[in-house]
């Protein structure tokens, strides 16, 4: 029973984690609408250096430095093709 019990468990942490989205390779913790601000803030001031990426929000940094690491990906979706909502 116990092992049953550890093996459903286990089952179900993993389709979480699976299921998680993520922005440029960082796990978002909701929805990736804070990768998407850095993102689209980093765009919007044509940044080129990542220590230009400093914020409240580490989710808004990994956005920003996303933009600087790869400025044609986009902010509109999150990696598994998914859109961003506002």
């Amino acid at each position: 029973m116990k092992i049953t019990t550890w093996l459903a468990l286990s089952l179900s942490l993993t389709a979480f984690s699976a299921s998680a989205q993520t922005f440029g390779g960082n796990d978002c913790t909701d929805d990736c609408s804070g990768h998407k601000a850095g993102y689209e803030w980093a765009q919007e001031n044509n940044l080129t250096n990542e220590s230009d990426c400093s914020g409240n929000s580490s989710s808004f940094e990994e956005g920003c430095r996303t933009f600087v690491e790869d400025p044609s990906r986009g902010a509109g979706y999150a990696d598994d093709g998914d859109e961003i909502e506002e």
